[in-house]
């Protein structure tokens, strides 16, 4: 390479590091798809406080809004060897709170602030750059030594490569691959040092749990999982064995290595002869397991640069991992995870190469393998693991993209966009999702939508290829099982008529005559569908998706559109009843008498709901004890309420995707100091805002 480049190029490097110096710490969270994921630009992923504060961002939940999280936190290892010494970075380790600024083992600081981008028109952060419907992007580095804007040391890191991390991060709304993120890094040698013999990893603590539920807390709630290995597809993984929450959860949190790039070459472990004929060393897999804070060999947490070093570099003893009866994968414990690929045999300063990886979900399914003597002690199967082996699958693909050889080459029959180049991250395309609104009323959801996405050309085929509409539903208590969009059933399907595709049942009996225009809304909407005879005051989830014909000829099965991106939580119930004479409808509550163990509650005394209906508009409700006592106090407005303000929301609805009738109100049956109400008659008053009238009525609580 020529030095003056190699020192310009370092040179710059050092001076943007220099110039970004005290760049504030950022947090964000991947939120098109059902796998929410927490990118840190201090070089962490995860949210470890979400373990004991469930109300803000996730840190690995799938689906989202689940309270089913993942993650406790990960992060990048860079390990080489500079002048005969080892040496690693790390931007996390097993530290038990996690993350903190200047800790020993957490390395990285930030050089930028979060970017976003998309590939969706209709998202505020659109950029004909982006590579999928949510990118991250952001810069970090290992070469500072104290905190910045400080002279405080970075715990223990005296020696660092002097790395600097260029990271996108990528998730989508598809259906088909909506469960997984990948992370992709250009790292470059800003050093004046050769690195030699380099692996990268990443580490994790993956503990699987479902916050919601669970009442573990410390050790309890680290020392359930069991770890599995996908030597296919270059993935470790976690599940729940055992818990007070295993019946909420059954998933499984995993990280997959996708690829390297170096010098034009493509890392890939299948195929070593890349690289054993140019006498570089056959690329590897590795994959390590240990328990938090252990000193027992081979388990023992790694310490320092050398036995950090060591575990990049080498896989554990498989006959640890596998028992004479198959994969058993140790006992449950509180496992932290090593993922690493390697060697690379130098890289030189100012050079440049790239490193992926993926974060991956999966539902665990039927059957699975129960352990004596407790029936909840489970371990992974192949038949239980089948979903996170198509969800790793769909990642690799999506990661390969053009590269369907997996070396790296670019071929001119494998080009699907004609541009002359190989490029990665390549998905076929569904249709557009249609715009959607909901319209709820007594006993009654009414469904519109637009038909933009029959105007949708798939980037692959060219061609406007939709085919019909799919309408999707729960039932009424779904959402008590916490993954409620998981739970929909198909209600109805249309699609085009007349080419053996689909039902050919056509349109005619959901396209409207004249479009449907709402006030304040300009969308045009063309189709309706109404669904009769639903159950007040429950929360059915509602979708609606486009579906395309495929292509037979490039291999593309029919792809649907978005879940996420559509989904709807609505509650069927009375409409607004002004308050204006003898025509106005009498105030109510239901369930009335109200019975502390309602179907829909929950099971919790934070998670109970009693519906105020026929309310009007804008309204003051108050409450209060037989003696008139006054215990509680709501206000409503009919335009802005969405089921807010109760704990029954925050752990089974969805607030800013809610949709209510107008008419009613939840109300958490507490008090406003939050107790609890003994058994009694109570009383109510209902004020509208706009004539001044007053209703009034009873109710029973009856534990």
């Amino acid at each position: 390479m020529n030095p003056t480049k190699i020192i310009l190029s370092i040179l710059f490097l050092l001076n943007t590091i220099l110039v970004q110096a005290q760049v504030p710490s950022q947090s964000k969270s991947t939120s098109v798809g059902r796998l929410g994921l927490t990118i840190n630009n201090y070089g962490t992923y995860g949210r470890p406080t979400v373990r004991s504060n469930t109300q803000g961002p996730p840190s690995m939940a799938f689906p989202q809004g689940s309270g089913v999280e993942h993650l406790f936190e990960a992060g990048l290892w860079i390990g080489a060897y500079v002048d005969g010494q080892m040496r690693v970075s790390t931007s996390s380790v097993d530290a038990s709170a996690g993350y903190s600024t200047g800790g020993s083992g957490f390395e990285f600081t930030p050089l930028s602030t979060i970017k976003e981008r998309s590939k969706l028109p209709s998202s505020s952060n659109y950029s004909s750059s982006a590579i999928s419907h949510q990118d991250f992007i952001m810069d970090q580095t290992d070469s500072f030594v104290v905190i910045p804007g400080t002279s405080i040391p970075i715990g223990g890191h005296q020696n660092p490569l002097g790395a600097v991390m260029h990271l996108e991060t990528y998730a989508w709304n598809f259906s088909f691959a909506d469960f997984f993120v990948i992370c992709n890094y250009e790292i470059t040698n800003a050093s004046s040092n050769r690195w030699d013999s380099v692996y990268l990893g990443t580490f994790s603590d993956l503990v699987v749990r479902n916050v919601n539920v669970t009442r573990d807390a410390g050790t309890a709630f680290f020392n359930k999982g069991r770890n599995g290995i996908d030597h296919k597809y270059y993935s470790l993984f976690a599940y729940e064995s055992y818990g007070d929450d295993i019946e909420y959860t059954k998933s499984y949190g995993g990280i997959q290595f996708l690829g390297m790039d170096w010098r034009g070459l493509f890392f890939n472990p299948q195929k070593p002869d890349t690289f054993l004929s140019r006498g570089f060393p056959a690329p590897q897999v590795n994959y390590n397991f240990w328990n938090f804070n252990s000193v027992n060999v081979p388990w023992n947490t790694p310490g320092n640069d050398q036995e950090r070093y060591l575990k990049l570099s080498k896989s554990i003893d498989s006959t640890t991992l596998y028992g004479g009866d198959g994969p058993i994968y140790g006992i449950p414990a509180n496992w932290l995870q090593l993922l690493s690929a390697g060697p690379i045999v130098n890289i030189e300063p100012g050079e440049k190469f790239t490193f992926a990886v993926a974060f991956v979900c999966a539902k665990q399914k039927e059957p699975i393998s129960f352990l004596p003597p407790s029936s909840s002690n489970i371990i992974s199967t192949t038949e239980s693991q089948k979903e996170l082996t198509d969800n790793l699958k769909r990642a690799r693909a999506t990661y390969v993209g053009e590269d369907v050889n997996e070396d790296g080459k670019y071929k001119l029959e494998l080009d699907l966009n004609n541009n002359g180049k190989l490029d990665r991250y390549i998905l076929p395309e569904p249709p557009e999702s249609p715009n959607m609104k909901v319209v709820a009323t007594e006993s009654k959801i009414e469904v519109y939508w637009s038909n933009k996405s029959e105007y949708s050309v798939d980037p692959i085929s060219r061609t406007r290829d939709f085919e019909g509409y799919r309408i999707y539903r729960s039932n009424a208590g779904d959402d008590l099982k916490l993954n409620i969009l998981d739970d929909v059933n198909l209600i109805a399907q249309w699609d085009s008529a007349g080419n053996g595709i689909g039902f050919n049942n056509g349109f005619d009996f959901i396209k409207l005559s004249e479009p449907k225009v709402f006030e304040g809304d300009t969308t045009n909407y063309q189709y309706k569908y109404t669904m009769d005879n639903l159950a007040n005051g429950w929360q059915y989830a509602v979708v609606v998706t486009a579906f395309d014909k495929g292509d037979k000829n490039l291999g593309i099965p029919s792809l649907e559109s978005s879940f996420t991106e559509n989904e709807n939580r609505v509650f069927a119930g009375t409409t607004p009843n002004d308050f204006n004479g003898k025509d106005a409808k009498k105030v109510g509550v239901y369930p009335n008498p109200y019975n502390t163990t309602a179907a829909w509650d929950g099971g919790t005394s934070r998670t109970r709901k009693l519906y105020f209906y026929n309310l009007p508009s804008k309204c003051d409700i108050h409450i209060y004890t037989n003696s008139g006592d006054l215990i509680s106090r709501i206000s409503h407005n009919s335009d802005t309420y969405q089921g807010e303000g109760i704990g029954w929301s925050t752990n089974f609805g969805s607030v800013d995707k809610t949709t209510m009738s107008g008419g009613e109100h939840a109300w958490d049956v507490l008090s406003d100091t939050k107790t609890q109400l003994s058994t009694g008659v109570y009383l109510f008053t209902v004020k509208d805002l706009k004539t001044g009238e007053v209703q009034s009525g009873s109710f029973a609580i009856i534990k």
